[in-house]
């Protein structure tokens, strides 16, 4: 234990895992892809059945990093006004006050997104793309860093609205969260029956900021731009790699914003990763999860139970990873070389 936290203390994003990892058994992928939303500045829809420590990770992980953490229960009687604020009418002054909603803070959780009706899912729509809230005729923006972390139930359909498409695009990332091993789950219980471990604080938001400027200089090869739009561009037209019968599960592939979070996240992942460059493997690590949420299947896919998971995993089996050389640039600069680490 003294020597992983001693080797976090050079190494901030390490640091950032290690304290999550006080609290959160397994559950790596999750947490991997909660560090490159952040890194990327893009939001992350989870799914899975309830228990899984959903919460939990979200709510630790702003311990870490000194956010501010607000959490909305989405409910059928929900209004917009719950979450971005309203005005309210002041008897004393005769004017109207503001009153801003839980959304302005660094880490919102968004508890069973697909719970609530349409026009509360739409009030999301503006501050995740837009980072800012219009109340009246004013705008206010949300603090900075901000991630939206969104969950739902694949279990129960009954009282829920399915997110529209155009919403479930601003997702960066869609994660699927299964069941913990035997092994884990006796950890689990193990470390949840007992006194809890202290969350310390790793970094502070301005630090992360940091973190985000230098995750801008992780170099991409033009090679994995090419990468990415290829697979991306098989989502749309799967006969351009040969794989035709595709076509009859795909009523709409995915858009350009896919391939640019695509590129986005593997640059994310390569930094969290150690290295100042980013690498064909990043990009296909990151496809399903970018990708998969995207997808418009027909009702011949969902009759023949095909996912988006089945249908990428053969689009990246066609498609070869592209040779990347290394070069000098991708050496500019060194993710563990930073101000205020």
């Amino acid at each position: 234990m003294d020597q992983s936290q001693n080797s976090g203390n050079d190494k901030p994003l390490e640091k950032v895992l290690y304290e999550v990892k006080k609290v959160i058994v397994g559950q790596d992928i999750l947490l991997e892809r909660l560090i490159v939303a952040l890194l990327a500045r893009g939001h992350i829809l989870v799914e899975g059945v309830p228990g899984l420590a959903k919460t939990m990770a979200i709510k630790t992980l702003a311990e870490a990093i000194s956010g501010e953490f607000q959490r909305i229960q989405f409910t059928p009687d929900l209004v917009p006004a719950d979450l971005i604020g309203t005005r309210i009418y002041n008897q004393k002054t005769g004017e109207f006050n503001t009153v801003l909603g839980p959304v302005f803070t660094n880490l919102l959780l968004a508890d069973e997104i697909n719970r609530a009706p349409p026009k509360v899912q739409s009030a999301l729509l503006e501050v995740m793309q837009e980072r800012q809230v219009t109340i009246g005729r004013e705008t206010y923006q949300v603090p900075n860093p901000f991630l939206t972390m969104a969950t739902q139930n694949p279990i129960e359909s009954e009282g829920t609205y399915p997110l529209p498409e155009a919403q479930v695009d601003r997702f960066m990332l869609k994660v699927l969260v299964g069941y913990p091993t035997s092994t884990e789950e006796f950890v689990i219980v193990e470390r949840m029956t007992g006194a809890l471990l202290a969350v310390q604080k790793a970094i502070d938001t301005q630090q992360l900021l940091d973190l985000q400027k230098e995750t801008d200089k992780v170099y991409v090869d033009p090679a994995l731009i090419e990468y990415a739009t290829k697979i991306v561009s098989a989502t749309r037209n799967p006969e351009s790699i040969g794989q035709s019968e595709l076509i009859p599960f795909i009523t709409f592939g995915a858009s350009p914003r896919a391939s640019i979070n695509l590129i986005l996240a593997a640059r994310a992942l390569a930094y969290v990763r150690g290295r100042t460059y980013a690498l064909p493997g990043d990009v296909r690590d990151l496809a399903l999860d970018v990708i998969r949420h995207r997808l418009v299947l027909s009702y011949e896919a969902l009759a023949d139970n095909v996912s988006s998971d089945d249908l990428l995993n053969r689009i990246l089996e066609t498609i070869p990873m592209p040779d990347v050389p290394l070069n000098e640039r991708e050496y500019a600069f060194s993710p563990r070389d930073h101000t205020n680490a």
